[in-house]
C-alpha cells in the first residue's frame, strides 16, 4: 500500500468521530440532492406527459391568409388600417410530398397528416360544439396515446363511424354501438355509429374531439383530398423547436412546436430547475466547508507526526497525497450512505403520497446516472475541500512542527 494511502486510512481512523461526524455531513447533502433531482425530475416528466398526451410535439399548418393593401390612388398611398381576414379551413398544397418529406427530416419519429375542423354533433335534443378530426388510425396513434386510453369499443373508426371522448358520450347519452349525427361546414347532418369511447386524461379533450375516417373529414369540411395540418412527433421533446425552425424554412409552412404553444410551462420548469440548482449549491457549500474545516483540525492535531515526516524525507508532495486523500475518501463514503438514504428516501415518499386512483402524488425519477452524479459531487467537492488543508500541511517547516507540535 502506498504511503499516502495508508496515513490517510490511519489518520480517519485516529479520529473516528470526526471521520464519522462528516461522513454522514457529507451523506445528508448527498441525499438531499438525490431527493431533490429525483422530485424535480419527476415532476417535469409528467407534466411535460401530461402536456403531450393531448398535443402534437409539432404542428404544421399553411400561412394564414392575409388581405391585400388597397392602393387609394396612383400613387405608393395605401390605406393605413388593414383588418385581419377571416380564417377558414385550407389544405396544405401538396402535402403528400411535404409529409414525405418530414418524415424523413432528422429526429421526427412520427408523422401524421389531418384533416380538422369544427363541427356539431347532435343527439336528440342535446347538441355539442366539437372538433372533428379526420386521420388514418393507425398514424394518429403514433403522435396520441388513443389506442391505450380507449375504456369502449375500439379505436379504428369506419366510413359510417366515429369515436369520442368519455364526457361527450354522457353529455349525448350515447355509448358504442349506439348513433348520432354530425355536421360541418353548414351541411345536412350525416348519422354516424359510435365505434368506440376514450379517455385521455383531459375533460375539454374528450368533450371536444370526434374522431373519424380521414374520408369523412374530407368530405363533412368540404376539403376533398385535403389535409388543413401534418402533425409529428419528435425523438426528444426538447428539440421540438430547433425541428420546427427547419421546417419552417424549408417548406415555407407554419410549424408551431409544442414549447411555443406552452411558454408559461418551459418557464415554470426552467424556474423548478434554477431552485433546485440554488439549494443544490448550498449543500455543495456546505458539505465543502465541513470537510475542510475537520481536515484543518487535522492538520492542527498532527503537527508533530507531519513534521516527523518531512524530517524522515517525505515530500511535500505526499503529505498533499495523504490529505486530498482523505477528502476523497471522506466523500466517497458519504455518497454511498447519501445515495442510499436519498433513493430510499424518494421511494418512500412516493409510497406514502398517493391520488385517489392509487398513483403518485409526487412522482419520483431516480436512475443510475442520478445517483452516479451525485456521487462524483461529492467526491469531486472532499477533494477541492482538502486542497487549502494540505497546501497548509505541506508547508510546515519540520523542525518546527516537532518542536511546537
Amino acid at each position: 500500500m502506498p504511503i499516502s494511502w495508508f496515513l490517510a486510512a490511519r489518520f480517519l481512523r485516529e479520529g473516528r468521530a470526526q471521520s464519522a461526524l462528516i461522513v454522514i455531513g457529507v451523506a445528508v447533502g448527498v441525499a438531499v440532492m438525490v431527493f431533490l433531482s429525483a422530485l424535480i425530475g419527476g415532476l417535469e416528466t409528467r407534466l411535460v406527459a401530461q402536456t403531450l398526451g393531448t398535443q402534437a410535439h409539432i404542428v404544421v399548418r399553411p400561412a394564414d391568409e392575409a388581405a391585400r393593401p388597397m392602393m387609394l390612388d396612383a400613387t405608393t398611398q395605401t390605406l393605413a388600417h388593414i383588418e385581419r381576414t377571416a380564417q377558414r379551413a385550407r389544405s396544405i398544397l401538396r402535402w403528400q410530398q411535404v409529409s414525405d418529406e418530414l418524415s424523413r427530416t432528422d429526429g421526427v419519429t412520427a408523422v401524421s397528416p389531418t384533416t380538422s375542423g369544427p363541427a356539431m354533433a347532435l343527439r336528440a335534443n342535446a347538441t355539442r360544439a366539437v372538433l372533428l378530426i379526420g386521420a388514418d388510425a393507425t398514424r394518429f396513434a403514433s403522435i396520441y396515446p388513443v389506442r391505450e386510453h380507449i375504456v369502449a369499443g375500439r379505436f379504428d373508426p369506419s366510413r359510417t363511424g366515429c369515436v369520442i371522448g368519455r364526457e361527450l358520450a354522457s353529455d349525448l347519452g350515447v355509448s358504442v354501438g349506439d348513433k348520432l349525427r354530425l355536421s360541418a361546414s353548414g351541411e345536412v347532418a350525416e348519422l354516424y355509429v359510435v365505434d368506440g369511447v376514450y379517455d385521455l386524461g383531459n375533460r375539454e379533450v374528450n368533450r371536444r374531439w370526434v374522431l373519424v375516417a380521414q374520408r369523412t373529414a374530407q368530405t363533412l369540411l368540404d376539403l376533398p383530398g385535403g389535409v388543413t395540418s401534418i402533425e409529428l412527433r419528435v425523438r426528444s421533446v426538447y428539440e421540438a423547436e430547433a425541428i420546427a425552425a427547419r421546417v419552417r424554412s424549408r417548406t415555407g409552412l407554419i410549424a408551431d412546436s409544442w414549447m411555443q404553444s406552452n411558454a408559461q410551462l418551459l418557464v415554470a420548469l426552467q424556474s423548478q430547475g434554477s431552485s433546485s440548482a440554488v439549494i443544490q449549491a448550498f449543500v455543495i457549500l456546505e458539505v465543502a466547508m465541513g470537510i475542510a474545516s475537520v481536515l484543518v483540525v487535522s492538520v492542527a492535531q498532527k503537527r508533530k507526526e507531519i513534521g516527523i515526516l518531512r524530517a524522515m524525507g517525505a515530500r511535500r508532495a505526499t503529505v498533499v497525497w495523504v490529505f486530498l486523500l482523505q477528502g476523497a475518501i471522506v466523500g466517497l463514503l458519504g455518497s454511498i450512505v447519501g445515495a442510499a438514504l436519498g433513493a430510499g428516501l424518494g421511494a418512500a415518499f412516493a409510497a406514502m403520497a398517493r391520488n385517489a386512483d392509487g398513483t403518485a402524488t409526487f412522482p419520483f425519477s431516480i436512475s443510475w446516472a442520478l445517483l452516479g452524479r451525485s456521487s462524483l459531487i461529492a467526491v469531486a467537492t472532499g477533494i477541492c475541500a482538502a486542497v487549502l488543508p494540505a497546501r497548509s500541511a505541506s508547508r510546515l517547516d519540520p523542525a518546527e512542527a516537532i518542536r511546537n507540535g
